[in-house]
């Protein structure tokens, strides 16, 4: 009887002791995110009763904004629709909060304000703040219009400040329904939205920062960076001309596209995008080598953009290798297991443009009050810093020459001075397995803008330049506009 008494005694001490654990889990280790949670009842009832801070774009065009409505609520609309709603996301009241809505929550969210006077130091005023972004709204039509429906992306940025001037995935999504106060409406929105496209895509993604794909020969830009960083003698080595090789420790072949002939020094390779000899390349510089440059460009760690949900690119680690040398060739070509977002290929461009350094991505340029005066001002940081600026200066020419005699020849206008590389990745079905990429800044002599573009699962016969290049032509065009204060959208390039 004692012995029973003792084991209850034990378990009710157990139950007490688990039920002190979680208070104090809760009163002090999960205070804060329990209380700024969207879906805390007390927060959608101080939503609905008070306005919601603005998103604004970098122009002045309101992206998100609350309204009030009949019954003295506020209700959230999104002036812009799909067009901005993979960045600025919705506020739901049975899906919480999505990208920037969740990513500054508490800014926008009302909260007490800082004291203008006595009265407001005995009863605290509570007011929301606005979010400013970086974002160009007519630089995201000119995206939206030359990928005219098809699924892919496209992101510009400021290599100098790593400020997002354009970020626009499609699939998209209308972010109306979510708002609705009837759970059937956005419940079926939510089914619809997190439901893959054809092409495997859900429109509730963010296809430019949480898809990742095989970049192609855009990767040769890190290849060589390799070389430059490991075994620089490599930059004057001669590789033999070749339309195939023969992988080592297999019986593969890795040709050229079309069989083409090719070969030389890096400097002759690159404006053709040479395969067989970039293959060459690689395994003569070892998967330590490799894996080194790309991690110091930033693969396999998520890049800091202030929106959630963000992607790691993935190059494989140097062991990968070690009896896999066919895996190294075809890696060195951005082939294989090398995964990569539109993001991250639009900082590598914006890193050898601006002399090595790879600056923090961001989307907010300030926070204000409700008052208009600025709260925060984001500031400029380096992420990363992967090359010198001596070690930059020897791509950004070979980059120059892809554009003006290599495969993204006719591309760009000769005046914009444009460094550029293609890249065509083989993947997926018979019938449709080619993505296509384009990484490119200008003006090479200073750059102030640079570009990613990616547009997934194309025919055999599509390639970078074909389908991409035409994309990237006009957000570089654009984004020059832009900087010089003149619209993004041209008779060219209209958005």
């Amino acid at each position: 009887m004692g012995r029973r008494l003792a084991v209850l005694a034990g378990v009710i001490l157990l139950l007490f002791a688990v039920v002190v654990g979680q208070s104090i889990n809760l009163q002090f280790f999960r205070a804060k995110a329990l209380d700024a949670s969207p879906l805390n009842p007390r927060n959608n009832t101080v939503v609905a009763n008070q306005p919601r801070g603005e998103i604004v774009a970098a122009d002045g065009t309101i992206l998100a904004q609350s309204v009030p409505t009949a019954n003295g609520a506020y209700k959230r609309i999104y002036p812009l629709g799909s067009l901005m709603s993979g960045l600025v996301g919705f506020v739901s009241p049975y899906y919480g909060t999505w990208a920037l809505e969740a990513q500054y929550n508490r800014q926008l969210t009302p909260h007490p304000q800082p004291p203008q006077s006595l009265a407001q130091v005995l009863a605290p005023s509570q007011a929301a703040d606005n979010v400013v972004l970086t974002l160009n709204v007519g630089l995201e039509r000119v995206i939206q219009h030359a990928l005219a429906g098809r699924d892919g992306a496209g992101v510009v940025i400021d290599p100098k400040t790593g400020a997002v001037l354009a970020m626009y995935s499609n699939p998209t999504y209308n972010p109306v329904p979510f708002t609705s106060s009837s759970y059937p409406v956005a419940a079926a929105a939510w089914k619809k939205d997190t439901t893959n496209n054809a092409e495997g895509f859900p429109p509730l993604g963010e296809l430019a920062t949480q898809q990742t794909f095989p970049p192609g020969s855009t990767f040769k830009v890190v290849t060589t960076s390799a070389v430059l960083l490991s075994k620089p003698q490599l930059l004057q080595k001669v590789y033999p001309a070749k339309t195939f090789i023969h992988l080592p420790n297999s019986n593969k072949t890795l040709s050229n596209y079309a069989y083409e002939l090719c070969g030389g020094t890096i400097a002759e390779m690159l404006p053709p995008s040479c395969d067989t000899g970039f293959a060459m390349v690689g395994l003569d510089l070892g998967g330590n080598a490799l894996a080194a440059a790309a991690d110091a460009y930033g693969f396999n760690e998520v890049p800091p953009l202030d929106l959630p949900g963000v992607a790691a690119s993935n190059f494989p680690p140097a062991s990968a290798f070690t009896y896999d040398l066919p895996q190294l060739a075809y890696s060195s070509l951005g082939q294989q297991n090398v995964r990569e977002s539109a993001l991250m290929d639009a900082m590598i461009a914006g890193t050898v443009a601006n002399g090595g350094v790879e600056m923090v991505p961001h989307l907010m340029k300030e926070i204000t009050g409700p008052n208009g005066t600025v709260v925060a001002r984001f500031k400029d940081r380096v992420w990363k810093t992967p090359l010198s600026a001596a070690q930059a200066a020897q791509i950004v020419p070979l980059m120059v020459n892809v554009a003006k005699f290599g495969t993204a020849a006719g591309i760009f206008p000769a005046a914009d001075d444009v460094g550029a590389k293609t890249g065509t990745s083989q993947t997926g079905t018979a019938a449709q397995n080619t993505d296509d990429w384009l990484i490119a800044f200008a003006p090479a002599s200073d750059p102030t803008v640079a570009a990613a573009v990616v547009v997934p699962y194309q025919v055999t016969s599509a390639t970078g330049a074909s389908v991409a290049g035409p994309i990237i032509a006009c957000l570089i065009e654009g984004g020059l506009a832009v900087q010089a204060g003149q619209p993004a959208a041209s008779a060219a390039c209209p958005g």
